[in-house]
C-alpha cells in the first residue's frame, strides 16, 4: 500500500512534533508605527534566525506565517520581492530571515495564524504537537496566534528575545500574559535547548485539536 501522507518529493521534514513559527517577519514596515516597531523587530530577527538555524540543524520545519496586507492578488514570493528590491524599511530583516527552499509559509488574513488559513492542516499533516512561536507584534498577531494554539492543546515556547512591539512594556505585557494564562515557556532563545524540546514532544502523548 502506497504511504499517502508521505511527502511526493522527499524534500520536507514530515512526522515532526515541533515546528517553529515566524510571524509576520517579512514584511515592509512601511506603515503607521512600522518605524517604532522595526526597531525592536530588528534585534528579534537577529536573535530568530539564530533560533532558525539552530532549528533547521535538528530538522525542524519552519513556517512563514504572514498578513497578505489585504491584498488577495500577493503571494509570499511577491512579498519577498518587495521586501528585498523595493527600497523598504524592511528589507534588512527580510535578508537576516530570508526564507529557505525547504520553509513551509501561510498568509493570513487576519491577527491569528490559524484564522482562515491551512495553518491547522499544515500542523496535522506534520503531526505537530509543540510549537516554537516567534515575531511580531507580540501584543497581537503573535498573542493572537498562540491564543489560538493554546486552545488547540498546543505545547508552546515563545522566547522573549524573539518577539517584538512597538512597545517595550507592552511586549512584557503580552509575554507575561503569554507565560502565565497559555503557560507558554518564555525563556530567551539562548537557554532553549532545540535537541530537549524535541524530545520532551515525542515522549508527549497528547494530540493537538
Amino acid at each position: 500500500m502506497p504511504i499517502i501522507n508521505k511527502d511526493l518529493h522527499d524534500f520536507v521534514p514530515d512526522n515532526k512534533s515541533v515546528a517553529l513559527l515566524i510571524i509576520d517577519m517579512i514584511n515592509d514596515f512601511e506603515f503607521d508605527d512600522g518605524e517604532k516597531l522595526y526597531e525592536f523587530a530588528l534585534p528579534a530577527a537577529k536573535q530568530i534566525a539564530l533560533l532558525k538555524a539552530s532549528a533547521k540543524k535538528q530538522n525542524v520545519p519552519v513556517i512563514y506565517v504572514n498578513d497578505n496586507y489585504g491584498k488577495w492578488q500577493s503571494d509570499f514570493r511577491h512579498l519577498i520581492d518587495h521586501c528585498l528590491h523595493d527600497g523598504v524599511r524592511g528589507q534588512a530583516i527580510t535578508e537576516l530571515l530570508l526564507p529557505d527552499d525547504d520553509d513551509y509559509f501561510v498568509l493570513k488574513p487576519k491577527y491569528s495564524g490559524f484564522y482562515s488559513t491551512p495553518l491547522d492542516l499544515l500542523l496535522q499533516y506534520l503531526k505537530v504537537n509543540t510549537l516554537i512561536i516567534t515575531g511580531v507584534a507580540g501584543n497581537m498577531c503573535v498573542q493572537f496566534t498562540a491564543n489560538d494554539a493554546y486552545m488547540r492543546d498546543f505545547l508552546l515556547y515563545i522566547p522573549e528575545d524573539c518577539v517584538a512591539s512597538n512597545d517595550k512594556i507592552v511586549n512584557e505585557e503580552a509575554i507575561h500574559l503569554m507565560k502565565t494564562v497559555l503557560k507558554a515557556s518564555t525563556a530567551h532563545s539562548t537557554h532553549l535547548k532545540i535537541e530537549e524540546i524535541i524530545t520532551k514532544a515525542n515522549q508527549c502523548e497528547h494530540k493537538p485539536l
